[in-house]
Parts: structure tokens; C-alpha cells; sequence
């Protein structure tokens, strides 16, 4: 294979969290160009559910023509950093950019999030990109392309992200987004292909908050259906963005949910759906069966405002299943909270999860892997109601 000679070729790369998604993107980006990868993340064991160790992302590194160091690092651990840095240091001779990019997140409120997730949120997001920056830092003092990038959601401090939301919000988009969502999203060679860009430009580029669509635009891309995992299809906005606030609400209301961000105007009330949630449940219990339950084991309780509301459970945990109306025999294990209009139109499927969690109007409680889960059985529910 002949030597790379892009314009990375010969730079060291220090990545957390490399082993798979956005870091191990960037990392094979650069490293087409030549560069020296540093793989620092916990992953060396293949993982039941998650892709990739430090080990495989190596090799895919080292098959594009880049040099790799994989290093079992969590970056709650000063030690394992400092004993990374001076293994790259060695091997490679310096460290040319750090990229922060592991992280965690929960997606609970504050009632319903442990002591214990919020330490690991804050050990890994803020105090580990300040250990890493911390240990990095003298020798990025020595390159002359040095570079910090820290990866995360786009930075807005628009209120109505702190109204609904007090933990990370990374995965927002993801939030009850269930089957099909993928195809509204981007592929991670987006962020791979901005973080390049950054990578490029002077040491004096530093201290700014970058957009990877603007970034690559004022690069000449054009033709961004090259990023999309489904060409052609709308995407979902960014819920972080509201630069174009207009354009964000038009895109949230066609969907049926209302942006807290935009002024509402006064609306008539809407006639009463008299009936509409039992029906809907009628049509939920008709369509149990032991496999879903057997797939869910989840008990959901539903406080719902409005005609023909009231407190309504769906046991998806005993034989059968059950629906019905007032408090389930057994504790529920998440708890949502909407107008009954919005929950018939949510089973309907006109109403987004996604939308109807982001825009306010759906409040969940309890274990949210579980109400995930809910969608699923949602998307079985569209065709009939």
C-alpha cells in the first residue's frame, strides 16, 4: 500500500470514545489522509448489544492507510488518560488534536433520575473533556495544526430547552422516535467531514460554536442528500437549532405538535372527542396478545386530561395483557402525561411521539427504555385507528 499523503498524513489524533459511532467516523476520516489515530474508550471487549472494541476499530483504521494506538481508556480515570497520553506520546512523538467526544446521557427528569446517572453524566461529559483536554494540552502547545474539537448537541440557551429537559440532550431526537426514524436522520460521515474541515484551518479558528451544515457549506458541499441514510426524505429538524424559528415551527405543527418557542395564537377550543379513548383502547385490547407482552413486560399508566379522560392503564405484563380505566393492580413503570385528544391522535399515528415529548405536550415518567418500547406497539395501532 502506498503512504498516504493527505493533508492529516503524519498528524496524531488523540479520539475518546472511538470504538464505534461519530468517533470511530472521524477517525477513519483522518486516517485515510495518513494520520495517526489514538482509540481511547472503554470498549475491548465486543459488547452484547453495541458494535466495535477499540481492537476492531483498529484494524479498520489501519486498513484505510491510517496508523493506530488502541488505549483502554475511561475518561473518569486520570490515570488511564495520563498512561494514553504518554503511550501516544512515545509512539507517535506528540499529539497534534484532541477530539472529545465520549459521553453519556440519560433521558429521565429530575424525580427520576439517579444520583448515580447524574455523576456518571458528570464525570464523563465535563469533567472528562476537561481531564483529557488537561493531559493533552502541553503537547498540542507543541503542534503547529493544534486543535480541541468537543463534540456535542448544537449549544442554544433558548429557554424552552430547560423547561422540559435538565438532562443531556444528545439523544432527543431518538426519544420515542421508534421504527423508521433512521430514515429522517444523517449518517455520522457529516460530522466526520466537519470535524476535517476544523482540522484544517489555523490554530488561530478556536473558541467557536460550529454547525456541521454551515461549516461544509461555506466549503463548497452543495449536495447534502450525500449525508442522508434516505435520500430524498424530509428530515427531522434539529431540536436544538431555532435559528429559523418559523421554519422549525411550520416543519413541528405539520406533524400536529406546537413549538414552546413560538407565541401561540388564541384557538377555538376543540370539539370533544367523546369516547375517542375508549375506542382507542377497545382497539388496544383487541389487539393484545402473549407475544407482545411477552416482547414488552411493561405496565404504562396514562393520565390523561380532557373529554373522556381520566387515569387509564395498559398492563403489557400479565398473561394477555389488559387495558382499562383507573390504576393498574401492579405499579406502573412509566407514567405519560397528555390531553386525550393528543393520545388518540398519537395512536393514530398523527401525533409523533418525538414531537408531542419535544413540544411539551407529552410528560413521561419512569423508565424510558420501556416507553420506548410503546411505539412499537403504537405502529401496529395506525393502520386500525
Amino acid at each position: 500500500m502506498l503512504p498516504n499523503t493527505g493533508r492529516l498524513a503524519g498528524c496524531t489524533v488523540f479520539i475518546t470514545g472511538a470504538s464505534r459511532g461519530i468517533g470511530k467516523a472521524i477517525a477513519l476520516k483522518a486516517a485515510k489522509d495518513g494520520a495517526n489515530i489514538v482509540i481511547a474508550a472503554k470498549t475491548a471487549q465486543p459488547h452484547p448489544k453495541l458494535l466495535g472494541t477499540i481492537y476492531t476499530a483498529a484494524e479498520e483504521i489501519e486498513a484505510v492507510g491510517g496508523k493506530a494506538l488502541p488505549c483502554i481508556v475511561d475518561v473518569r480515570d486520570e490515570q488511564q488518560i495520563s498512561d494514553a497520553v504518554q503511550k501516544a506520546v512515545k509512539k507517535f512523538g506528540g499529539i497534534d488534536i484532541l477530539v472529545n467526544n465520549a459521553s453519556a446521557i440519560s433521558l429521565t427528569n429530575t424525580l427520576d433520575t439517579p444520583t448515580k446517572r447524574v455523576d456518571l453524566m458528570m464525570n464523563v461529559n465535563t469533567r472528562g473533556t476537561y481531564l483529557t483536554s488537561k493531559a493533552c494540552i502541553p503537547y498540542l502547545k507543541k503542534s503547529k495544526v493544534a486543535h480541541i474539537l468537543n463534540i456535542s448537541p448544537p449549544l442554544n440557551l433558548n429557554p424552552v430547552w430547560f423547561k422540559e429537559h435538565c438532562a443531556i440532550h444528545t439523544a432527543a431526537t431518538e426519544m420515542l422516535g421508534g421504527p423508521g426514524i433512521e430514515s429522517q436522520c444523517r449518517k455520522v460521515d457529516i460530522i466526520a467531514d466537519a470535524a476535517y474541515s476544523i482540522f484544517q484551518k489555523p490554530k488561530s479558528f478556536t473558541g467557536n460554536f460550529v454547525i456541521d451544515e454551515n461549516i461544509l457549506k461555506a466549503e463548497g458541499i452543495q449536495n447534502f442528500d450525500i449525508y442522508a441514510i434516505k435520500p430524498g426524505h424530509p428530515l427531522q429538524p434539529d431540536f436544538f437549532l431555532d435559528e429559523y424559528p418559523e421554519a422549525v415551527s411550520k416543519k413541528m405543527e405539520s406533524t400536529g405538535a406546537v413549538p414552546e418557542f413560538k407565541e401561540e395564537k388564541p384557538q377555538p377550543q376543540p370539539k370533544p372527542r367523546s369516547g375517542a379513548v375508549e375506542k382507542t383502547f377497545r382497539i388496544v385490547k383487541d389487539s393484545l396478545s402473549d407475544d407482545i407482552v411477552k416482547a414488552t413486560q411493561a405496565i404504562y399508566l396514562f393520565e390523561l386530561s380532557g373529554e373522556d379522560g381520566g387515569t387509564w392503564f395498559l398492563d403489557l405484563k400479565s398473561k394477555g395483557g389488559n387495558v382499562g380505566y383507573g390504576e393498574p393492580s401492579d405499579q406502573a413503570d412509566v407514567v405519560m402525561s397528555m390531553s386525550t385528544d393528543d393520545f388518540v391522535k398519537m395512536f393514530s399515528g398523527k401525533l409523533k411521539p418525538t414531537m408531542a415529548f419535544m413540544s411539551g405536550k407529552l410528560k413521561i415518567k419512569g423508565n424510558m427504555a420501556l416507553a420506548i418500547k410503546l411505539e412499537k406497539l403504537m405502529n401496529q395501532m395506525n393502520a386500525r385507528l
